[in-house]
């Protein structure tokens, strides 16, 4: 009933933020007699704020048209590798495979061998587009394909279920499309499964086994320094989160009476984590809207059109994920099995190590996602690094000044030291 009432929310508040968009724009207008009032700035920049409130954000796109490679500006196509007739072969059509494919000119033919990596987003309520800066980084450097969730809320219920099982068997499935030349990054929450898929084909010695793995802010072993989020799912019981965060899909949408984690109940509780800093920030935004800071404008606009477009999580996957992850701990403690097979991260031997986390991650504490290089025993010392980016959190891992600056050179440094 929650989902369905905040839909009627939603549909009453549309008409309103519709409106308030269109009195700014009357009021900002050099052309519009309007603008010359009293106070006129000060109105529209109001309106304008109310309409940000109010609005439905849809998925931004990723707009990656060209990279600069070796100072010459290359085209980029971004492509469907698998589609959903792919997935629906599974039975499950909750994920697709991007390719951000460089066009390459004559003269960089030889660019052409730059190591694939095979980028792990997260599936927590956000869209893949959130590594838009991630990507971009990587592009001149490196081969990129991207996993592409898909919202949980417009697949059939029809399709069946999705379990964090089935995330492993689709992390094989990308692995193995891709070959043994490719190399892992994942961003936060897929670093489980991720380090799962590698564990499977490592003890089944399968022979597209990936070269490297970069695991970023993730939760493999949530028990060290545990965050806010990590003791959420502490206290509260796993039939507690299934009676009080799981809805079902209204009929407005494909995926009508699928259970879900709805997308803006996860992001009421990010927002909820730090209140002040967002409304600040639109505090911020209202002045800078009065004193016509273009750059601040659309640096804010940007940063939120990505933060307020939510995907609903399928209930299976999210459940599986509370009790395997944040409550039993099975993947630190041996004891996880996925279709019948233990994970077994010792059995990792061949594949290069790299993990990285942020000093001031308030989502995955300081030494959850370095717990991997305990699991990972069988890797050799001089095939592991670890790196703590010092004054950054959970975002600026993969986001922002700091992860270009000071990370992304790392990780490229790593890639193609273990690409041959």
């Amino acid at each position: 009933m929650l989902y369905q009432m905040h839909e009627w929310q939603r549909k009453l508040l549309n008409p309103l933020s519709a409106w308030a968009d269109a009195t700014s724009r009357i009021l900002s207008n050099p052309y519009s007699p309007l603008a010359y009032t009293p106070f006129s700035r000060r109105l529209a920049a109001g309106y304008d704020l109310l309409h940000r409130l109010g609005k439905h954000y849809e998925k931004p796109a990723f707009g990656l048209a060209t990279t600069l490679i070796d100072g010459v500006e290359v085209e980029v196509v971004e492509k469907v590798e698998l589609a959903k007739p792919f997935c629906q072969l599974l039975h499950k059509p909750f994920c697709q495979l991007l390719h951000f494919e460089r066009v390459l000119p004559a003269g960089l033919a030889h660019r052409e061998q730059d190591p694939t990596v095979l980028m792990f987003a997260p599936l927590s309520g956000h869209h893949p587009t959130l590594l838009r800066d991630t990507v971009r980084t990587l592009l001149p450097h490196c081969n990129i394909y991207l996993t592409d969730w898909i919202d949980a809320r417009l697949v059939p219920l029809s399709q069946g279920p999705f379990h964090l099982d089935d995330y492993v068997e689709y992390c094989l499935e990308f692995i193995r499309r891709l070959g043994p030349r490719v190399h892992l990054i994942s961003v936060c929450q897929p670093t489980v499964p991720v380090l799962a898929a590698v564990s499977l084909l490592a003890s089944g010695a399968d022979p597209a086994l990936p070269r490297s793995m970069t695991m970023m802010g993730g939760p493999i072993d949530t028990r060290r320094n545990p965050t806010q989020v990590n003791a959420l799912a502490q206290r509260k019981s796993y039939d507690w989160f299934r009676s009080h965060v799981i809805f079902k899909v209204p009929s407005s949408y494909p995926g009508y009476l699928r259970e879900v984690y709805p997308g803006f109940l996860q992001h009421a509780g990010f927002v909820a984590m730090n209140p002040d800093r967002h409304v600040e920030s639109h505090w911020d935004y209202y002045l800078d809207l009065v004193k016509g800071d273009l750059e601040d404008i659309e640096a804010h606009r940007r940063f939120y059109d990505e933060y307020n477009a939510v995907i609903d999580l399928p209930a299976e996957y999210y459940l599986d994920t509370i009790r395997v992850v944040f409550q039993d701990h099975q993947l630190p403690c041996g004891t996880w099995h996925v279709r019948g097979q233990r994970v077994a991260p010792e059995d990792i031997r061949d594949v290069a190590l790299f993990t990285i986390e942020g000093e001031l991650d308030d989502i995955s504490g300081s030494g959850q996602t370095q717990a991997a290089h305990d699991l990972c025993r069988g890797i050799p010392a001089d095939r592991k690094q670890h790196l703590t980016a010092m004054g950054v959190g959970h975002y600026g891992i993969f986001s922002g000044r700091r992860w270009r600056e000071n990370i992304a050179p790392r990780i490229t440094d790593f890639i193609h030291a273990h690409d041959s």
